[in-house]
């Protein structure tokens, strides 16, 4: 009993006094996590739009596979990615394995398929209620894809936060293609992970209550501006 609290007394020290250590594992991985749901918001948004809008041939198909991949396993993107960027790879003349950009990656590969799954339902949501609207203006189904998408900016914010809270979470891919190395690729869950593994649980504990912080001020986050998104515009 005594260790187990006092395991807690050193991580709580460890978070009062922003120790460095911590400090710079935090904001890589959150830096990591940022730039991963940046890329993710920027092409899985206009594609869930016009997946929503658009007929074409194969789009139920392209509906089915992205909803799939919103439980895509991390190892196998992890799995998949090094095999793109290690030495044998299409990119591998890139040196990119083992850095936070391999990890950026990674992360937008897992986090697209979900923006772009959900930005394809609140756009098909927005579509039923001003489809002839739009097409008593004379919009394109482009030109529409892109309105809907500012209409409905608010609610898409949830996407983007869903996505992220899936990439600061994320463990397996960037162990894969980070390597987990100390002070460049260490990030929080993978260092949760190797420090409880080696019995240094007070600065596993400090990075589990950031994390733990981390996902509840998204959520908090995500409910506030739907909430104002609903009472602004109704």
């Amino acid at each position: 009993m005594t260790e187990f609290t006092a395991s807690f007394q050193t991580a709580w020290q460890l978070l009062v006094s922003s120790d460095a250590r911590l400090f710079g594992i935090v904001v890589l991985s959150l830096g990591v996590s940022l730039a991963a749901t940046l890329i993710a918001c920027v092409v899985g948004m206009p594609v869930g739009s016009l997946l929503a809008v658009g007929r074409f041939p194969g789009r139920r198909v392209l509906i089915v596979l992205f909803n799939g991949l919103m439980g895509l396993p991390p190892v196998v993107v992890g799995l998949l990615v090094y095999l793109l960027l290690s030495r044998a790879g299409p990119l591998g003349s890139y040196g990119l394995l083992f850095s936070p950009t391999a990890m950026v990656i990674a992360q937008a590969v897992l986090v697209t398929p979900i923006v772009a799954a959900l930005t394809r339902q609140v756009i098909a949501d927005e579509w039923s209620e001003y489809r002839e609207a739009l097409r008593s203006l004379g919009a394109s189904r482009a030109r529409a894809a892109a309105t809907l998408l500012w209409d409905g900016r608010f609610s898409l914010s949830t996407a983007a936060l869903a996505g992220f809270g899936r990439a600061i979470a994320e463990v397996g891919a960037v162990m894969i293609v980070g390597g987990n190395i100390d002070g460049v690729t260490r990030v929080m869950t993978t260092t949760i992970a190797l420090e409880t593994s080696k019995g240094d649980l007070p600065l596993a504990l400090a990075l589990g209550f950031v994390l733990i912080a981390v996902v509840l001020s998204i959520n908090a986050v995500a409910y506030a501006v739907r909430g104002w998104a609903e009472r602004r515009w109704g």
